[in-house]
């Protein structure tokens, strides 16, 4: 239901560690996450810590749900002079493509101790169902030769 791979992030990883100032290679890029199934809706838990839910952005556009965070500094930093800064700041996002079985019209967030949960349901349509048989009133016989 979910894309489970992303060729391109262990890349941009990669490229973002020898491309940034040392120091700053190990600070989080992306928000770890968790999804998984639980009944009839699939559930995804972001790690979004030190944001507060005023500054948490969930988006959808077709299938492809967004979420974005700003992380602002905790304190003015025009009269501070910072000993140690491994806390990242700005703005982080992550994508995920969705299926077209999920109900994107009714995904439910709730934001509580620096995670983000949203509980995507499943469509009715892509919901196993059975199908009844019904019984005709006439019976109708087929005759034919059986092959050889």
């Amino acid at each position: 239901m979910l894309m489970r791979t992303d060729p391109f992030r262990e890349l941009d990883r990669l490229t973002r560690q020898f491309l940034e100032t040392p120091g700053t290679w190990s600070r989080p890029t992306a928000m770890p996450m968790d999804a998984y199934r639980e009944g009839d809706e699939y559930v995804i838990a972001l790690d979004i810590p030190g944001v507060s839910a005023d500054a948490i952005d969930v988006d959808v556009e077709r299938n492809m749900l967004t979420v974005s965070a700003e992380r602002r500094p905790s304190r003015k930093t025009d009269d501070v002079e910072m000993e140690l800064s491994e806390r990242p700041l700005g703005v982080f996002s992550r994508q995920v493509m969705l299926a077209d079985t999920l109900d994107v019209e009714r995904i439910d967030a709730d934001y509580d101790a620096g995670v983000l949960t949203l509980r995507i349901p499943i469509s009715e349509r892509a919901k196993a169902r059975r199908i009844p048989i019904g019984a005709g009133s006439t019976r109708k016989e087929i005759k034919g030769e059986r092959p050889a």
